[in-house]
């Protein structure tokens, strides 16, 4: 009896061992198919808009890269106003938004009273909520206004330092690069902020309770145990928001300006990649279509590049901490 009992109780074992390999790799090969749908799709919309783009990037070649004209009437299309535009944005707006980030999210971990982290986070994970459109909004009737006041005071200081004062002659109307860089920068400062508290809480208190005890200072603290024990996190985070202001589509329309003309100036007005093509696609045709999605493409393109940039830094701090 005792014999039978063993060998049903083996054979049951065997089946469960059979099941739960059978689960196992049906499991597996549905994680492998999401993760391949993933890259499938993302190379579709690739070349999707490679292919929407032929007759000008086969056609033009490095014309379209290098020019900066953009006239339709002519059939004569230059990527290189919107490329400009969405570069400097993005460089202003992640320039602009990081240190504000980085203080918000340690004031929140390792300042701010307990009352006060709660609210202060909502808040921060509202405005991360509040749709584009709402903020571009926001730029043209209240922001573009004040800029309009703020930037003759601009030039009349700053403009007259060498170097740097070509940066801020032009026109006060509010419109241009300067603000559109701001406005995303408000944008993106909620995403960097939650991701930065986020991984910041991650912290051993241990190992900061330890730097406090051997009579290091606050500052200390966060500069050579926080900081450098979140990172990759934080530059990831950072990464994030950058990718966010590559591709903001909306907010930039209302407050850069709509113009083809590259400028020393960050008070003139600009175009970037997104906005050229959310103006103009809905009456472009022809030629003047294709130019759009090129340009569309070439955003893939950019986003890459700064992606395998971001890659590359975080294998080197890798490679560093490893030493």
């Amino acid at each position: 009896m005792q014999l039978t009992h063993a060998r049903q109780f083996a054979r049951d074992s065997e089946r469960r061992s059979h099941a739960d390999a059978r689960h196992d790799r049906i499991f597996r090969r549905l994680l492998k198919f999401c993760a391949l749908l993933v890259l499938v799709a993302l190379l579709g919309a690739a070349l999707s808009t490679l292919w929407g783009g032929r007759e000008v990037l086969f056609g033009q070649g490095l014309h379209f890269l290098t020019s900066d004209a953009w006239n339709p009437v002519k059939d004569d299309y230059g990527a290189l106003a919107p490329i400009f535009g969405t570069v400097v944005t993005s460089l202003i707006a992640i320039v602009l938004s990081v240190p504000v980030s980085f203080g918000v999210a340690m004031f929140l971990t390792e300042i701010a009273p307990n009352w006060m982290r709660g609210p202060v986070s909502s808040a921060i994970e509202l405005l991360a909520g509040i749709p584009s459109i709402i903020y571009g909004m926001w730029g043209l009737f209240v922001f573009v206004p004040f800029m309009s006041g703020i930037e003759p005071v601009l030039s009349d200081t700053l403009g007259k330092i060498p170097l740097i004062g070509r940066l801020f002659q032009g026109p006060p109307i509010g419109l241009g690069l300067l603000t559109a860089g701001i406005v995303l920068a408000v944008m993106i400062l909620p995403f960097i902020t939650s991701v930065m508290r986020e991984v910041f809480q991650t912290v051993p208190t241990r190992l900061k309770e330890s730097a406090y005890a051997l009579g290091s200072t606050r500052w200390e603290v966060l500069w050579d145990i926080v900081l450098p024990y979140t990172r990759s996190a934080v530059i990831g985070g950072i990464i994030l928001g950058l990718g966010r202001a590559l591709g903001e589509t909306m907010a930039v329309t209302f407050v850069l300006g709509n113009s083809y003309n590259i400028t020393s100036s960050l008070l003139m007005p600009g175009t970037s990649i997104s906005s050229s093509i959310a103006n103009e696609f809905n009456e472009a045709v022809g030629l003047h279509r294709s130019a759009l999605i090129a340009l569309g493409f070439l955003l893939f393109v950019v986003t890459f590049i700064v992606l395998l940039i971001a890659r590359l830094m975080l294998r080197q701090l890798a490679k560093r901490e490893g030493k």
